[in-house]
């Protein structure tokens, strides 16, 4: 009869566990950037649209309010916040720099063209080192710049 109650025990921790677990989720689903009151990392990159040109964040931070987007034609929830960031860009109140994270521009052009395009100008990170500056985990992230450079 004992070996009945020991995994039954176990089984009930296991439970209680999942239960906090599950308690607890709702703040775990924002993830702190160490970036938040520090400047903003700067970056030098090729821009999609034109890749001879050279994107420098520092010179569109224009002391207006920015939001950086990383994003990818392979990242499924890209295409699901995509509809968001063009509605914010019709309200014309921030700056939306696009930095495409480790993917093919051609297939990033495409992707602007059929959904459409709220970025001010769309930056090409092939390598992702501008990405890991900024401390991306994965795409999409979004970071808030406000006019003095600050995250």
């Amino acid at each position: 009869m004992k070996r009945f109650f020991i995994p039954l025990g176990v089984f009930g921790a296991l439970l209680v566990v999942l239960i906090i677990g599950l308690y607890r989720m709702p703040q775990k689903q924002v993830v702190q950037s160490a970036l938040l009151g520090k400047p903003a990392p700067g970056f030098e990159l090729p821009d999609l649209a034109d890749p001879s040109r050279t994107v420098r964040f520092a010179d569109l931070n224009n002391g207006r309010w920015s939001l950086v987007n990383v994003w990818g034609t392979w990242c499924v929830e890209c295409r699901v916040e995509h509809p968001v960031l063009l509605q914010l860009a019709k309200q014309d109140k921030l700056n939306i720099i696009g930095l495409n994270y480790k993917d093919d521009p051609q297939a990033a052009r495409e992707w602007l063209e059929q959904l459409g395009n709220p970025y001010t100008v769309v930056a090409m990170d092939n390598e992702g080192q501008a990405a890991l500056d900024w401390g991306v985990y994965g795409a999409p992230e979004t970071f808030l710049v406000n006019p003095q450079g600050v995250v």
